[in-house]
């Protein structure tokens, strides 16, 4: 059986989940069930990073200890699962005793690479990284807009340099392949700057005592995106060289990272580096998505205008917040949220589009009396032109979600729908003529077509579908 490994960035919690990790995570829920509808066997990770300084300066701020603060909100992350109706395999936190032994020993596996030295530059808590001074914008962090502190003491550093050409072939020649075209030719362009070690711990003190201790240096704490990077093997027992690990990402040709263009640098040199170093498998693709504004400004935490997605499922419903994030929102580029694009997406696509077709074509079936249109496997359609639509439908859906072409790939599904709803208008089947029937089993047939194409997407509605449970999107005030 052909395997597919497809992970989500590991996520912050230094405070609950805003609707900028939901995107990210329906993204790739799309993909695992897209997958795993193609018969593959999938294994679907997501997590929570918790071993960042800014976790313990938000744990400060609350007058909480940072143990307890990580736990309450690494469990708000995990109930996205049912909130968003996501289908991940596994939640990794980087405070269990398995991603403890798996970083640390890639750390191990690194150590060639690996020396100290003294440094001193500028640093981001929020990204946690060095800036040198020309990457800045208006002196601020490009990322947080926030000055910079300056950091100096003695640190690990990662021999990133000794890479550069490996990493330059590796990245030109798809070998790592990077999604879209323009965030490949924005880490060529990095590595034609030339690359410079990275610093890779900090001192306990800094840290705060907080992290994953560098094992034959007490003093040192792992840079935390050193070991945050690890979790996508860690998670598959790396640290004991388990059966996951070979099956899914050491004898596995299809391993996908989903991740937001912020830490497109961290995924696609950092990291390949590291497994580059400790002699393992690279991922195959690297998928990097926009953000979600609010008001033009990337959703942040740290900006304070976040939209709450337990909210918005609670007020709107899990598959219309599914249905609005894929389709309003270009996957590789930032898309602005509002309540207004939010209820008008909702009413147009939702209410008026899908819900009204199939809702028609189940009223008028009944009305006729005709109990049930079963469809079985030896029905032809009879509409040679619909049947067309459909087989059409199907290979641009097809060749859209192969490219995370979220929204086009809805986009035909929904010319589908406006398809039949011309042929019901051409057909009159309302009118009880003789080959009413036909076009209502036709049409019953597109249904559960739809019904298949919509499963990625937004599967309860797939499933309500197939049931003809109407109405499928009440419409809003």
């Amino acid at each position: 059986m052909k395997k597919f490994y497809i992970s989500t960035a590991i996520d912050y919690v230094n405070s609950f989940p805003h609707a900028g990790h939901a995107l990210e995570k329906i993204q790739a829920d799309v993909v695992a069930r897209y997958h795993r509808f193609l018969g593959e066997k999938v294994f679907f990770l997501t997590g929570t990073d918790e071993n960042s300084l800014k976790n313990v300066q938000s744990a400060e701020r609350e007058g909480i200890p940072v143990k307890k603060m990580v736990d309450q909100n690494a469990k708000k992350f995990y109930q996205l699962k049912n909130t968003l109706n996501l289908s991940f395999d596994d939640f990794i936190r980087t405070t269990e005793g398995r991603h403890i032994k798996g970083a640390q020993k890639l750390w191990k596996m690194c150590k060639k690479d690996i020396y100290k030295k003294n440094y001193k530059g500028l640093y981001c808590v929020g990204c946690e990284e060095f800036y040198k001074e020309n990457e800045l914008k208006n002196g601020l962090c490009p990322e947080h807009k926030k000055k910079l502190e300056i950091v100096e003491e003695e640190n690990y550093f990662f021999k990133l340099s000794q890479y550069q050409n490996q990493l330059k072939e590796i990245i030109e020649k798809d070998k790592v392949k990077i999604i879209p075209e323009s965030r490949k030719n924005e880490i060529l362009n990095f590595i034609e700057q030339g690359l410079e070690d990275i610093c890779i711990s900090r001192s306990i003190q800094r840290a705060k005592g907080w992290g994953i201790p560098v094992l034959e240096d007490p003093s040192q704490i792992q840079w935390c995106w050193f070991d945050a990077l690890s979790n996508y093997i860690t998670a598959l027992n790396y640290d004991k060289d388990g059966k996951k690990f070979q099956e899914f990402w050491q004898e596995n040709k299809n391993k996908l990272h989903i991740v937001g263009k912020g830490i497109n640098r961290f995924h696609s040199l950092y990291w390949s580096a590291m497994l580059l170093s400790a002699k393992l498998s690279l991922p195959n693709t690297i998928f990097v998505h926009g953000y979600l504004t609010s008001n033009g400004q990337k959703m942040s935490k740290s900006l304070g205008n976040v939209i709450d997605p337990f909210k918005l499922v609670e007020k709107y419903g899990t598959d219309a917040v599914r249905y609005f994030l894929l389709r309003e929102i270009p996957p590789t580029e930032d898309g602005d949220f509002t309540y207004e694009k939010f209820e008008q997406r909702y009413n147009s696509d939702l209410a008026s589009g899908i819900g009204n077709f199939v809702a028609r074509v189940n009223t008028m079936a009944n009305k006729l009396k005709i109990k049930k249109l079963k469809i079985d496997l030896k029905f032809k359609i009879k509409n040679l032109k619909l049947k067309n639509k459909i087989r059409e439908t199907k290979n641009s859906y097809r060749k859209n979600l192969e490219n995370f072409k979220f929204n086009e790939a809805l986009k035909v599904i929904w010319e589908l729908v406006g398809f039949c709803d011309k042929y019901i208008e051409q057909e009159k089947p309302w009118e009880g003529k003789e080959n009413s029937e036909k076009v209502l089993s036709d049409l019953s047939f597109a249904i559960d077509n739809i019904a298949d194409l919509l499963e990625p997407f937004l599967p309860q509605t797939s499933k309500n579908i197939k049931k003809r449970k109407v109405p499928l999107f009440p419409r809003l005030r």
